[in-house]
């Protein structure tokens, strides 16, 4: 197949942002998974990274990168280019290529930490809503924006962010929406290799948590965890990414709680879920991502 690649889709994320209040609360969050029908597909490979390097600039991007609607913007660029693509070279398909978040080798406090998962994460889910069929990383290793660190060549939090995508998230995309705040992102595959779907849970917030229930459009009035718990339903599998005591900016990032570190022969570790009992919501905290498996969630879509 043909591909359009789209080269050099940097974003300049810059500083200022409307503030974010710090009252801590919590919001009850029903989402809703359209799950008949697919919207979209990737290629199986949708994950990958450029190499590259450009000299260092240190920009601010701490606040625009946890603005939804700043976020938002781009996907415009990506709508419009889809909608060619399907006119005029429907046998193609639309790369993105050295998206690093911010142009001149990125920021160096943010781009290698915890934080720039708010964007890279959220690029991840709304350019494959928007039919795009691969998405470069500028770069895997490089600049400050790279998926491992210059020097050690240790994973950057970012890394294990497109890990978790590459081995969870299937190339079907289904339609999601809910009625949370703008500052909660939700994205929904098919799930890779295994029946069901994965839930991508973005909250950018940093005060308020959520507390996902997960809806079939199949069945509308009862959440689908309900009617499979009938049956004796699968424990949902929960993968949370947090920053280490709690700082976006570091470089260190928590599955489950645990720190996610090479192993004594500089091997990938092991990331395992926490299983959850699928009658109960799942619980997300302000600034956190959590990717979530539903084995027993009813896609025609994905059958």
């Amino acid at each position: 197949m043909g591909m359009i690649r789209v080269i050099g889709c940097c974003v300049l994320l810059s500083l200022f942002a409307e503030a974010i209040s710090i009252i801590n609360a919590e919001e009850n969050v029903e989402v809703r998974v359209k799950s008949v029908t697919s919207i979209a597909k990737t290629d199986d490979n949708f994950v990958c990274a450029t190499l590259d390097w450009w000299p260092r600039v240190d920009k601010n991007l701490i606040h625009r990168i946890q603005d939804p609607f700043f976020l938002s913007q781009v996907a415009k660029t990506y709508s419009d280019l889809s909608k060619v693509i399907e006119e005029f070279g429907p046998w193609s398909g639309a790369w993105v290529g050295e998206a690093g978040g911010a142009y001149n080798s990125g920021s160096k406090d943010v781009s290698h930490t915890f934080a720039n998962g708010f964007w890279y994460l959220d690029q991840l889910g709304m350019t494959a809503t928007l039919n795009h069929k691969v998405y470069c990383r500028q770069t895997f290793i490089g600049g400050n924006y790279g998926l491992l660190n210059t020097t050690s060549f240790i994973p950057n939090p970012d890394y294990y962010g497109a890990l978790l995508w590459h081995r969870l998230m299937g190339p079907s995309v289904l339609s999601v929406n809910h009625n949370g705040s703008p500052y909660l992102r939700v994205y929904s595959h098919c799930s890779r290799n295994k029946p069901g779907v994965t839930l991508l849970i973005i909250n950018m917030s940093n005060s308020t948590s959520s507390r996902i229930s997960v809806v079939n459009d199949m069945n509308p009035y009862t959440t689908n965890m309900e009617v499979s718990n009938k049956g004796g339903a699968k424990l949902r599998g929960e993968y949370h990414l947090t920053p280490k005591d709690g700082n976006i900016q570091s470089d260190v990032v928590l599955l489950n709680g645990t720190p996610l570190m090479l192993t004594r022969s500089n091997d990938i570790p092991r990331l395992k879920p926490k299983f959850m009992d699928p009658t109960f919501p799942i619980l997300v905290p302000p600034q956190s991502f959590v990717f979530a498996t539903l084995r027993d969630f009813n896609a025609p879509a994905c059958a």
